[in-house]
């Protein structure tokens, strides 16, 4: 019998026997699972259901995986997405992100694998409803607040997608130590891939948003990775 407290998971792949597949795979590790066919009816089930956390295939018949998460974050909702895909290029896994996406799995994929990375997901997600009143983070000119998801420079706010923010807030929560780009995947992106150009791209789009004087602020230590100057 599903526990009623465990967590909801929307599984959306418009393959009957992945959708099959996954629902019972996941109802087996503890979770209650509902599933949609199609982007529309991921839409539907995300309001009707309210699941913590939704894993979605990219390659859908009506709206992609890409727009239904994009229409998500546009209704303010904040549900972690895990993307299904079996695109492997960077370009569209940062696409992804972009729009709002928390983590992917490529095609084809273990379950196993997607049972820990939608475990690291609601972590990261829980931990953040459990944190909502820390303090905020200061570091010279910039600022970033946990509780409401805002980040200013000089006073100004500063717009940031998730994966930027978590990725400054993993930075300022370890100013002045030096994180590898390992490290950092393991954290933002709950997964690592050594030969992943991903981590680069962030911090060239974070060092952008904050504007071309604060841009020294994150410091590249040249084979290692990353550190946030409070100097």
């Amino acid at each position: 019998m599903t526990n009623p407290a465990s967590p909801r998971l929307l599984v959306v792949d418009d393959e009957a026997g992945v959708r099959s597949m996954l629902t019972m795979a996941l109802e087996f590790q503890g979770f209650t699972v509902n599933s949609a066919a199609t982007g529309r009816q991921a839409l539907q089930s995300l309001t009707r259901w309210a699941p913590d956390l939704v894993v979605l295939d990219v390659n859908l018949p009506d709206l992609s995986g890409f727009e239904v998460c994009r229409l998500l974050r546009e209704r303010g909702l904040t549900t972690p997405v895990l993307f299904l895909t079996a695109r492997h290029r960077l370009d569209d896994r940062v696409h992804g992100l972009d729009l709002g996406g928390d983590d992917f799995v490529t095609k084809p994929f273990e379950l196993k694998e997607i049972a820990a990375r939608i475990r690291a997901l609601l972590r990261r997600s829980n931990g953040g409803k459990r944190h909502m009143a820390v303090q905020r983070f200061i570091v010279r000119d910039v600022q970033l607040d946990p509780g409401s998801y805002q980040v200013w420079a000089a006073g100004h706010p500063i717009q940031l997608t998730r994966t930027e923010f978590e990725l400054l807030r993993y930075l300022m929560e370890n100013t002045g130590r030096v994180l590898t780009r390992t490290q950092i995947q393991q954290r933002v992106w709950n997964h690592r891939d050594e030969n992943s150009g991903i981590v680069d791209t962030y911090i060239y789009y974070l060092r952008r948003k904050l504007g071309c004087q604060r841009q020294s602020i994150i410091r590249t230590v040249r084979g290692v990775g990353y550190q946030l100057c409070a100097d």
